[in-house]
């Protein structure tokens, strides 16, 4: 069967290899245009685009799906479109060139979480259970019916970065069964149920710790956004990037947002008993161990985070 791929991010990667390894014909890759990354700003490829110059696969750069992309499309004639994370909606002439659609790995238990940070909101929001489906994609967001569902359990100490890893991979497996299913004629999608939820692209003001909210939210939130767009806080003005927290429930004597250093130890206060921060990045320096942190803050009074 004659695939198109279309993905952007690492976490799209896993589905690739899956479907080359599993014999299909992926015929051409569809992908962001390259971008320009660190310091220097320097023009990179999507990891998608890396792969499949890796694997000899042909590769089409599109912001978005226009005339042009589609006619490129079709020109590779696949049978099915299989995507993940591609980052951009597909409209409806491009829906409708696979005689059997565009199959989509989608990182959540759909219709809960539905947009473009299903794993981030789902940790944010205190989920025990997540997981992965693919479904035939439509033009609404994510509402198509689904052909095949994968649960996983989110840990007190997961970050989305850390869930998604794991999904990518169970997903790919998920991904490649969907479409052998197809193959064979014996996919048999169904309509959605259950309560919907969205989950819209996160933003840097996401990432941003309210210390008057209970320890718990605030743990989530950190755990959520980590690695990107990352939590912080601000310190005399000054935005500070906090890695991860953990829960202290043994001290709830600190006022929120009030820092303590204690032996090596760096509790901050909030809503309802202390956390305790693991790294920290002040403005223009590198992360660093909230200890070795502190431990220059001494000569302050009082440190407040605001």
């Amino acid at each position: 069967m004659r695939v198109l791929f279309a993905g952007t991010p690492a976490v799209a990667v896993p589905s690739l290899d899956a479907l080359v390894k599993a014999g299909f014909d992926v015929v051409a890759v569809l992908t962001r245009p390259d971008a320009p990354l660190g310091r220097k700003r320097v023009l990179t490829p999507s990891p998608v685009a890396a792969r499949a110059a890796e694997l000899g696969i042909g590769v089409i750069h599109a912001t978005r799906v226009d005339d042009a992309v589609t006619a490129q499309i079709a020109a590779g004639k696949p049978d099915v479109a299989a995507i993940v994370a591609y980052g951009g909606l597909i409209p409806r002439a491009a829906l409708e060139v696979p005689p059997h659609g565009w199959i989509n790995l989608h990182f959540s238990l759909l219709p809960a979480w539905r947009g473009a940070a299903p794993v981030q909101r789902a940790v944010i929001a205190g989920d025990d259970v997540t997981g992965a489906v693919t479904f035939l994609l439509e033009e609404g967001l994510d509402t198509g019916p689904v052909f095949g569902t994968l649960t996983e359990s989110v840990g007190p100490n997961d970050t989305s970065g850390a869930l998604l890893e794991r999904l990518s991979r169970s997903g790919a497996v998920l991904l490649s069964q969907t479409l052998s299913a197809v193959e064979a004629g014996k996919a048999a999608p169904r309509p959605q149920v259950g309560e919907v939820s969205l989950a819209p692209k996160l933003t840097i003001d996401d990432g941003r710790l309210d210390w008057m909210q209970p320890a718990l939210a605030i743990s989530r939130r950190a755990r959520g956004v980590t690695p990107e767009p990352g939590a912080w806080t601000t310190l005399a003005g000054q935005r500070v990037k906090l890695e991860p927290v953990q829960l202290r429930p043994d001290r709830s004597d600190l006022e929120p947002g009030t820092v303590r250093l204690e032996e090596k130890n760096v509790l901050v206060g909030t809503g309802s008993h202390a956390v305790q921060l693991t790294g920290i990045q002040p403005a223009g320096k590198k992360m660093m161990a909230a200890a070795d942190w502190a431990r220059g803050m001494a000569s302050r009074e009082s440190v407040v985070f605001e």
